[in-house]
Parts: C-alpha cells; sequence; structure tokens
C-alpha cells in the first residue's frame, strides 16, 4: 500500500499516526516552516515532526500546483490513495488524478454541513448538539466531494472548541483506516452531497471574538466556548480588554441594560444580556493568565454597575 500523506496541524497528526502504524505512509506533504513565538525562529509543523520520527521524506512546497518538480516526483510516486486532513492548500485536478484510489479526504463535521475552515467551531458556536467526521472523495469544490463514511460525536452543553478538536482528532484517524479497509475490499457505497444551501463554516479571526451583549445568554455562552483556545471571547471592561474562557447561562432574568454587571461573586460575574443572564466565571486580562473570577478577586477589584462593551 502506498499512501502519501497531506496535512499540517495538530488535527491531522492522529491520523497520519494512524495509517503509519496500519499500512505505512510513503511521503508526506506540509506546509512550509514558519516562524513563531517571540524570537520567530523557524519551526515545523507537527505533521512533519511526526514525518521525521518515523524517517517518512516530507516535502513542503510554497504552492503545490506551482512546482513543476515536486508534482512530477509527486506522480513518480503512483501513490494508492493520497490522505488530506487539514493540509492547507487547494488540490488541483492534476493532483487530484495522480492516486490509483483517489484523494480522501477528512473533513471535521457531518457534511454537507459546515463545509470549510472551522467546521468545529462553528458547530458549537451556532450550538450544534452534535458534530463528527466525514470521510470523502476529493473533487476542485471546496469539501464537495461524494462522501463515503460518517461518525456522530455529541457536544455536551459545556463542551468548547478544544474538547471537540481533540475527540474529532482521534475518531477521525479510526474513521480514516476503516475508510481505506472499506474501499479496498469493495464495501463502501460513495454518496453525493445535497445540493441545497448548507452552513458553511468561514475562516475564524480576532474581530469575529468580540461579545455582542445584545445577544441571548445561550448565544454568548455559545460564542465563548466555540471561541476557546482561539481566538478567545472578549469584552471591554472600562475601556480594557477582558477575555472570557468561561461561561454559564442561568436562569434569571434582569431588566437592565446588556452588558451591565449585576453582581461580582467568587462564583463569577453576573451580566446582563439582551435575554438572561450570563455568569464569567474564568477571565484573563492584559499582561495577565486567565484566571477564574474567584482567585481573580482575591487580588483586583471588580465593580458592580460598569456596563461592558
Amino acid at each position: 500500500m502506498d499512501i502519501v500523506f497531506m496535512g499540517t496541524p495538530d488535527f491531522a497528526v492522529s491520523s497520519l499516526k494512524g495509517l503509519i502504524a496500519e499500512f505505512g505512509v510513503k511521503a508526506v506533504f506540509t506546509q512550509p516552516d514558519k516562524p513563531k513565538g517571540r524570537g520567530k525562529k523557524l519551526a515545523m509543523s507537527p505533521v512533519k515532526e511526526v514525518a521525521i520520527e518515523n524517517n517518512i521524506p516530507v516535502f513542503q512546497p510554497e504552492k503545490l500546483k506551482n512546482d513543476i518538480e515536486i508534482l512530477k516526483m509527486l506522480k513518480d510516486m503512483k501513490p494508492d490513495f493520497i490522505i488530506v486532513v487539514a493540509y492547507g492548500q487547494i488540490l488541483t485536478k492534476e493532483v487530484l488524478d495522480i492516486p490509483k484510489y483517489g484523494c480522501i479526504n477528512l473533513h471535521a463535521s457531518l457534511l454537507p454541513k459546515y463545509r470549510g475552515a472551522a467546521p468545529i467551531n462553528w458547530a458549537i458556536v451556532n450550538g450544534e448538539k452534535e458534530s463528527g467526521n466525514t470521510t470523502m472523495f476529493m473533487d476542485v469544490g471546496l469539501d464537495t466531494g461524494d462522501m463515503l463514511l460518517k461518525s456522530n460525536v455529541k457536544i455536551t452543553e459545556d463542551m468548547t472548541a478544544g474538547q471537540l478538536h481533540d475527540i474529532l482528532m482521534e475518531d477521525g484517524s479510526e474513521l480514516l483506516v476503516r475508510t481505506i479497509k472499506g474501499l479496498l475490499e469493495g464495501t463502501i457505497l460513495r454518496e453525493k452531497q445535497e445540493e441545497t444551501p448548507t452552513d458553511y463554516a468561514k475562516m475564524l479571526d480576532k474581530d469575529i471574538a468580540k461579545i455582542n451583549w445584545n445577544e441571548s445568554n445561550i448565544n454568548i455562552k455559545n460564542h465563548i466556548r466555540g471561541l476557546n483556545p482561539w481566538p478567545i471571547a472578549y469584552t471591554q471592561y472600562d475601556g480594557e480588554s477582558m477575555k472570557v474562557y468561561e461561561a454559564k447561562a442561568l436562569d434569571d432574568k434582569s431588566s437592565n441594560e446588556p452588558g451591565y454587571i449585576l453582581d461580582v461573586t467568587k462564583e463569577g460575574i453576573k451580566v446582563a444580556c439582551k435575554e438572561g443572564i450570563l455568569l464569567l466565571k474564568m477571565i484573563q486580562f492584559p499582561g495577565g493568565k486567565p484566571m477564574y473570577v474567584s482567585e481573580y478577586i482575591k487580588g483586583h477589584e471588580l465593580e458592580k454597575g460598569i456596563i461592558l462593551e
């Protein structure tokens, strides 16, 4: 079995390890090393680290579609499968046509919902109760290829995007192995995706992280946990940025202006929303560490009556 793997971030690591253990991997393609940390030293991707540990050749083209030499090398490899997990580059039809059995992609949603770059985050931001992984044959569209296998994962009430990421990362590795075996055995039927409009999981940025207190407490809570661990939801407390890592929607109601701090106790900061009250439990101010409010107020003051913006 000749498998070429294409992936870059942590999410792809479990899949690569699973394929190495089950079938072996002939080559790995990953994004070029990037500056990281205060020193801006070049750092390799998590996928590259695993490939090197396993003595697998690594290729890092800036743009695969424009690199004639690497494209020729990829064709000469004559792979049975190209497996793609969060690679970060769009593959052209020239590449998709190379492997004997096709290019297989693992996508962290129950397609056709949440095509796009940030399916894990948006599933939680939108208050979904279920997510999962889908394997599919790749085509020239964005996450539009024929579906192969799916696995479902329940999203619990307080689950963050980071926690769902880790669950789907492990689950996806198993799903990929089952997909490859099923294709070789001829036991998987490919299923076309619906043509109807679906939720699109656009890329996250820091601008999206600001909390809108004119939303319901449930929506704001989902916003906070869907952006944890990045980019982290934030609000303005007396002109200073305050990040919010964890919150709880309370059954209480308030007639105060949205964003109004109703009370501060060791349980957290009670804030009026357009609908309901939100209890902020873990916060962070510039220069400090994330702290539970119960710890923060031991050395700092948070005033009742201030309006968060």
